[in-house]
């Protein structure tokens, strides 16, 4: 078993956020825990599914899994739903009724803000939440505050009957400080589910009633903030400038202006604006550092406190010593100049796929099929986007590939009507929230070719499991989806209905151009594991013969990171014309065997040793 799971109290381990989060949900008691893979969030769950005392599971999407912790909530027990940021906005529907209706056990939602865009298609700020669902919000700046704010906002969630959010970023998320545990477990024990329709079936006329009593929990909050130990203020010898910030920024000001007073916000909504009010008093400028938006800086400015923020900061990114150090030296009356700095060359690594990627195939036959609309969605495949397939027109989020070819569909243009459309899904963003789009486009008589991409995992965070994988979270056999019988259910015809091999080239690039003429909906299923997965079992590598290789480039053209340029020649023809050729090589190390690359191969130049009495190292993927 893991040693941080077997660590006692008054003890100090080395933890990264995500880590400190899950020991703060065991020793709070967390009877249930649920959530949906997304980085920066993803460590959540997998580490709280290490404690045997939790029930915990990954839900096809994030408004079930908060869900699930509702339900637990309302039966008594301490529940968690993590997720990050873009999480949010599908999981709303659900804590915005719930904070209005309450809760029994504590309910804590951990958010994880990808400041940055480390690994997201947006930089959204999740504390919006906490003002649009009337819910308090904590901001933890380091693991060791992510582990006591967790298990404060648990005893705040009871006390005031009310979800309360964690926000993290994914500064706090991943890198690693030292936490001081202070407590073992402290079970909660579940009274059950009380029945009161009253207050539980949020009716309008249950509703309503409920409206003054989240306004009066509000009222409170605001009286908490001024005096509740989780706002300090660190005080300062330079007192020309003064910070208000919460989260990790308040590190990158300490780092920054260690002689600058700073009122640091763990529980930042609602702001105490009294507090802060006084604290502006003792200081010059007030200057708000938070990350992203002008949340905080609007709120203390409309309570007519003289403030400078966003005038003077970046909207976006983090805000590192970097950053603020020009920003804020001229209002100091410090002109700042950036020091000039080495240029390195940096030979560009733009992201690939894998060896072996079971995406590889499909994207070679659509970056070789003409006149294809291609619309994408949130996964590894996305990165079919890139060079060398170039074959994906359009990634907007989770499931959305499906509804938006649809809608090209009923929306064609001149310049689209001979053009046919493409949707591209992988298994578990199909099972999260693609499935809606499928029934819609059928019911609605569309008629969009779809290519799910099952390579049995949730592949872009790590390898995790679901419904389509046939194991659980903990690595149980589990029901596994019939990706076929799923999408006849839902309403396509099982002639539409076309299961491929990604590694056989020719027979998907003919399914393609088979299905694409189609004038209806159709589905191509794909049934290949992901490459990283323990389900893929790893073959003896290919190599090319060099005396049969006539330089075409066709294996290039699949994109697979294990096949490189070896040398390039540029030969001329009797007619004057010159034509560059492209001789390839294989990475030994980096191969897998899949034999893609042999399809695309004419005059057979790419073979498979026979093995030999040696053994064959593959170099572990990351």
């Amino acid at each position: 078993m893991n040693a941080v799971v077997q660590a006692k109290a008054e003890s100090r381990h080395l933890l990264s956020g995500n880590e400190a989060v899950a020991r703060a949900a065991w020793e709070a008691g967390v009877r249930v825990a649920a959530a949906y893979p997304g980085t920066p969030a993803t460590e959540i769950l997998e580490n709280i599914a290490l404690y045997p005392d939790i029930y915990s599971e990954w839900s096809v999407n994030e408004k079930v899994a908060v869900e699930v912790a509702i339900g637990a909530s309302l039966a008594g027990s301490r529940a968690l739903a993590a997720m990050k940021h873009v999480g949010m906005n599908v999981a709303s529907d659900a804590f915005m009724t719930q904070s209005l209706a309450g809760v029994v056990g504590g309910l804590v939602i951990v958010v994880a803000d990808d400041v940055g865009l480390s690994s997201s298609q947006n930089e959204q700020d999740s504390r919006y939440w906490g003002r649009f669902g009337h819910m308090p919000i904590l901001e933890p700046a380091d693991s060791q505050e992510a582990y006591d704010m967790v298990k404060r906002a648990f005893d705040l969630s009871e006390e005031y009957e009310v979800p309360v959010i964690v926000r993290m970023t994914t500064r706090v998320c991943h890198v690693k400080a030292m936490v001081e545990f202070d407590g073992e477990r402290v079970e909660h024990r579940a009274a059950g589910f009380q029945k009161n329709p009253q207050r539980w079936v949020m009716t309008p006329a249950n509703a309503k009633p409920r409206l003054p009593l989240m306004h009066e929990r509000d009222r409170k909050f605001r009286e908490l903030s001024e005096t509740i130990d989780l706002n300090i203020v660190f005080p300062g010898g330079d007192r020309r400038i003064g910070f208000v910030t919460a989260g990790p920024a308040f590190m990158h000001v300490r780092e920054t202006f260690p002689n600058a007073p700073v009122l640091k916000l763990g529980f930042s909504c609602p702001p105490p604006l009294d507090k802060i009010r006084a604290f502006a008093g003792q200081v010059d400028t007030l200057v708000v550092v938070e990350e992203t938006e002008l949340l905080l800086e609007t709120e203390i400015r409309a309570a007519g406190i003289a403030v400078r923020g966003k005038d003077v900061l970046p909207r976006f990114g983090e805000l590192a010593p970097s950053v603020l150090r020009p920003a804020i030296k001229p209002l100091l009356g410090e002109p700042w100049e950036v020091p000039k700095r080495a240029q390195a060359s940096v030979f560009p690594r733009p992201p690939t796929m894998c060896a072996s990627c079971p995406h590889l195939g499909p994207y070679f036959a659509l970056s070789h099929i003409r006149n294809l609309n291609i619309i994408g969605d949130i996964g590894c495949y996305t990165l079919g986007a890139g060079h060398p397939w170039n074959a994906l027109d359009t990634c907007t989020c989770m499931g959305a590939s499906l509804s938006m070819a649809h809608g090209m569909d009923k929306g064609r243009g001149e310049s689209d009507e001979k053009k046919h459309i493409v949707a591209v899904i992988g298994d578990s963003t199909f099972l999260h929230m693609g499935m809606q789009g499928l029934l819609n486009m059928i019911y609605n008589r569309g008629n969009v070719t779809v290519l799910l991409l099952d390579n049995r995992s949730v592949g872009m965070t790590g390898g995790q499991e679901n419904p389509g994988t046939g194991e659980d979270l903990h690595g149980l056999p589990a029901p596994r989806v019939d990706f076929a019988k799923l999408v006849e259910g839902l309403g396509v015809r099982p002639e539409r209905i076309r299961m491929v091999d990604p590694y056989e080239l020719p027979t998907i690039v003919k399914l393609v151009r088979e299905e694409t003429k189609m004038e209806e909906p159709s589905v191509i299923i794909t049934n290949r594991p992901c490459s990283l997965t323990d389900r893929f079992e790893r073959l003896q590598p290919y190599v090319v013969i060099d005396d049969q290789c006539t330089g075409c480039g066709n294996c290039i053209d699949l994109g697979c990171p294990a096949i490189f340029v070896a040398r390039r020649e540029t030969v001329t023809a009797k007619s004057g014309k010159s034509k560059e050729l492209v001789f390839a090589r294989i990475d030994a190390n980096t191969c897998t065997g899949c034999h893609m690359c042999v399809e695309t191969c004419a005059p057979e130049a790419i073979v498979q040793p026979q093995p030999q009495n040696r053994v064959i190292r593959i170099q572990p993927h990351a």
